[in-house]
């Protein structure tokens, strides 16, 4: 699709991330860098030790300090054992894996002078993992304990027999070791400091990525409670308008005229769709779920809505193509229904000729097609594709429509892309997941439809109190009557 901008949903047909399953996940994730690192540590003291101890020939206490190296490695290994069957990771687990990091580099210090060792200043590299990992307490707390255990090296070691002459320079066997600490220092935070950052900025890409949802189903349930209560309003000057009309066609005057009798009927059929829509909105925002729906196949449902909307949309060519194959059963949803009405007008107002609707069976979802022969999109709107009041009529509170439409397609994890064709026009494409949509063969009674208006139903109930023209509310989806077309017209 040539130009395309895609607006693509998450799977939230599944019960929605929050706040601390985010950082449940970051720390999850962090704790792997951890792992990570350790395991790098094990094999670099062996390294370190074993060149030392038989390179330089300064002994030391390889017995003690291979066991250490085996404890932490065993510790290791149940942290990743751990890690792979729990994925929540608080920050008093990070906290007390820091804490074995520091005990075991002390220990092996203790092994190898002490504060004279020149790296002793490994240390840091704890306490800088600690800054970026942990809260404020207990970054603090690794500091003070890092701190008492650099002192009590300082006090309480066994010697190492590494002469400290400086004025040698690098040839200086502890210039060495001190310039090989501080490239390990700068190495290892540099790697792993950017894998943490990289998590935590996911992280907030995640949380600012739910508030913006957040805060379009917000903006959802106000425009459906506006919705609601234009619903009743217009409910009296709908009935008063269709008394009116009645008393009209008994006039001696229209009687005589068949011109005004016609337009009295025109009339009269345009009242009547108009309380047609307001009873839907009614209808839609019932408490119960699943009694104003009804089981239906994909096909029928799709061939019922061609049909349903070609009676009261004039256009001239109309070209629908149903390509879904094997049919499959699912439940008739009237704000599934809508966000395609919502397409469709779309492209007809930008292309009265022609359109034409393809549905397909693709892999494991149900893919819809709308394309027009209109001006096509501007690239502002395909820009800012997907979110409200982006419109190009220039009518206030336009420019709902595509913003519906990626709401809806949202809550069952669909997509929905738009572009422009190479020879003209606009296509907009619709991808559901069949899951979310189909009945299963043996469950054919149970009712999917909360997942295909989740976020979309929430605070719409407490504005139905009332009966549209003595019928009764009945409960089903929401659906909202919006005006919304996103292109450039000659």
């Amino acid at each position: 699709m040539p130009a395309a901008t895609e607006a693509v949903a998450g799977e939230l047909h599944a019960p929605r991330a929050g706040v601390a399953s985010l950082d449940n996940a970051t720390g999850h994730q962090n704790m792997q860098q951890l792992i990570q690192l350790r395991w790098f540590a094990v094999v670099g003291q062996v390294a370190t030790i074993l060149v030392v101890h038989y390179g330089f020939d300064i002994r030391l206490p390889l017995d003690h300090m291979l066991q250490v190296l085996t404890c932490l490695a065993l510790f290791n290994m149940v942290s990743l054992l751990r890690s792979r069957n729990h994925r929540r990771v608080t920050n008093g687990e990070l906290f007390l894996a820091l804490l074995v990091d520091v005990a075991t580099l002390t220990a092996q210090l203790y092994l190898s002078g002490g504060a004279t060792n020149p790296f002793v200043f490994l240390f840091l590299l704890q306490v800088t993992l600690g800054a970026v990992l942990l809260k404020p307490w207990s970054t603090w707390t690794i500091v003070v304990i890092t701190s008492i255990c650099f002192a009590g090296l300082a006090l309480f070691s066994r010697p190492l027999a590494l002469p400290l002459d400086h004025q040698r320079g690098l040839s200086s066997p502890y210039v060495q070791g001190m310039l090989v600490c501080f490239a390990l220092n700068a190495a290892l935070l540099v790697i792993f400091i950017t894998r943490i950052s990289r998590n935590l900025r996911a992280r907030d890409a995640r949380l600012a990525d739910l508030r913006q949802r957040a805060s379009e189903e917000e903006h959802i349930v106000r425009m459906g409670l506006l919705a609601s209560g234009a619903a009743h309003e217009l409910g009296t000057p709908l009935a008063t308008l269709a008394v009116i009309l009645g008393d009209w066609r008994r006039l001696p005057h229209f009687n005589s005229d068949p011109e005004l009798l016609t337009e009295v009927a025109e009339m009269e059929l345009q009242i009547q769709r108009c309380k047609s829509i307001v009873s839907g909105i009614l209808l839609s925002a019932g408490e119960a779920r699943g009694e104003s729906s009804e089981e239906t196949t994909v096909s029928t449902f799709l061939d019922d809505l061609i049909v349903e909307w070609r009676t009261t949309r004039p256009v001239e060519d109309f070209e629908y193509d149903n390509r879904f194959g094997r049919d499959l059963p699912m439940v008739s949803d009237s704000a599934l229904k809508q966000m395609i009405c919502n397409v469709l007008d779309n492209a007809l107002e930008a292309s009265p000729h022609w359109l034409r609707l393809e549905a397909a069976h693709d892999a494991d979802a149900l893919t819809i097609t709308v394309t027009d022969a209109g001006p096509g999109f501007l690239p502002g709107i395909l820009k800012e594709f997907g979110k409200p009041y982006q419109s190009s009529k220039g009518r206030p509170g336009g420019g709902l429509g595509l913003f519906l439409v990626v709401n809806v397609a949202r809550t069952v994890g669909g997509r929905v892309a738009a572009g422009n064709r190479p020879e003209g026009g606009a296509v907009v494409k619709i991808t559901l997941p069949l899951a979310a949509i189909v009945l299963e063969e043996d469950e054919a009674d149970e009712d999917l439809e909360e997942d295909l208006k989740d976020g979309l139903k929430d605070g719409l109930k407490d504005g139905m109190n009332e009966e549209f023209e003595g019928e009764r509310k009945l409960p089903g989806s929401e659906t909202i009557e919006t005006e919304a077309h996103e292109r450039n017209r000659s």
